[in-house]
C-alpha cells in the first residue's frame, strides 16, 4: 500500500493493490467541501489519470458520512468557497474548472471509478458519485439532491448525470423537492448498483475494485468510453467507433492472453497492455 500526499487532511488517498482509494477527511462536518478538499481531489485526479500503476479509483468519505457537499455551516458564516474579494467572473470561472477537474474527471478518465458510499450524500456530495461509473452504497445511507432546501441550483454536473441515469422527470422530481432517498430506494431507481450492510461495504467494493485493476485495462478503457458515448451520441457515430475499438483490442497482449486462457481452460493474467 502506497500513501499519497495530497497537500491537506482533508483528502486522504493511497494505492492498494492497483486501487486508487480517495477519502474525503472532514468527519465533522459530514465531508463537506472545502478549497482545499476540492483543489487536492482535482489534482490527485490528474495524477491518477496518468499513472499506469493505477487500473481502478474508489471514492468514499471518513466517518460514517460520504459527503455533505457544499459547506452550508460556512456559507451562512458567509466564508466564500474560493476566498473573499474574488468577483463574480472571476467565481464562475474557478467554478467551472473545479467542476471540470473533479466530476469530470471521474466521468472522463479512462478506469473505471467506483463511489462506496458510507453514509449520507447530499448536493454536490451526491454529484460526485453520481460521475463515478459505479455506485455501492451501505445499509445506512442516503441520497439527497438537497440543493432547494438551501436555495441553490445545483452544481458538479448532478442535473446531467441525474436526468442520464433515472430519465428528466424523475431528475427534475428529485431536484424540485429535494427529497431524502433510502439506500434501497436509490437502488430500485437505479442510482446504486448494490446495496451491503455498513460492515460489509468497504470489502465487497474493494473486492470489486481489486478486479477491474486487474482486468484487461486497455479494454476497459474503450469500453467505458464506448458506454459514455452511449448515453448522448448519434448512433452511427457510436457504432463506428465501437468498431474501432473493438478492432483495437483485438491486437492487445490482454486480448491473446484471454483467448489462450479460455482455451487452457483457466483465468487469464492480464498486463493492461
Amino acid at each position: 500500500m502506497t500513501e499519497l500526499d495530497t497537500g491537506t487532511g482533508d483528502l486522504l488517498a493511497e494505492i492498494d493493490d492497483g486501487v486508487a482509494v480517495l477519502t474525503m477527511n472532514r468527519p465533522e462536518r459530514r465531508n463537506a467541501f472545502s478549497p482545499a478538499m476540492i483543489g487536492a481531489l482535482g489534482r490527485v485526479l490528474a495524477d491518477i489519470d496518468a499513472d499506469d500503476s493505477v487500473g481502478a479509483v474508489v471514492l468514499t468519505g471518513a466517518g460514517g458520512a460520504f459527503c455533505a457537499g457544499g459547506d452550508v455551516k460556512a456559507m451562512a458564516e458567509q466564508v466564500a468557497l474560493f476566498g473573499d474579494g474574488a468577483s463574480y467572473d472571476s467565481t464562475v470561472h474557478l467554478q467551472r474548472l473545479a467542476q471540470r477537474s473533479t466530476s469530470g474527471r471521474l466521468w472522463e478518465m479512462p478506469k473505471p471509478t467506483i463511489a462506496a458510499l458510507p453514509g449520507p450524500a447530499a448536493g454536490a456530495g451526491l454529484a460526485l458519485a453520481l460521475a463515478c461509473d459505479l455506485r455501492y452504497a451501505a445499509d445506512t445511507a442516503v441520497l439527497t439532491t438537497a440543493f432547494a432546501r438551501v436555495g441553490f441550483s445545483g452544481d458538479f454536473g448532478g442535473t446531467w448525470f441525474l436526468s442520464r441515469l433515472v430519465g428528466s422527470a424523475k431528475a427534475k422530481e428529485l431536484y424540485f423537492f429535494s427529497d431524502r432517498l433510502t439506500a434501497g430506494e436509490a437502488s430500485e431507481l437505479g442510482l446504486v448498483n448494490a446495496v451491503f450492510p455498513a460492515a460489509q461495504l468497504t470489502d465487497e467494493v474493494m473486492q470489486r475494485a481489486r478486479r477491474l485493476a486487474a482486468g484487461p485495462r486497455v479494454a476497459l478503457r474503450y469500453m467505458k468510453e464506448n458506454l459514455n458515448r452511449a448515453v448522448h451520441g448519434e448512433f452511427g457515430e457510436c457504432s463506428d467507433l465501437e468498431a474501432t475499438h473493438h478492432i483495437h483490442t483485438g491486437t492487445t497482449e490482454d486480448h491473446r492472453e484471454a483467448a489462450r486462457a479460455f482455451v487452457e481452460k483457466r483465468e487469464p493474467t492480464f498486463k493492461g497492455r
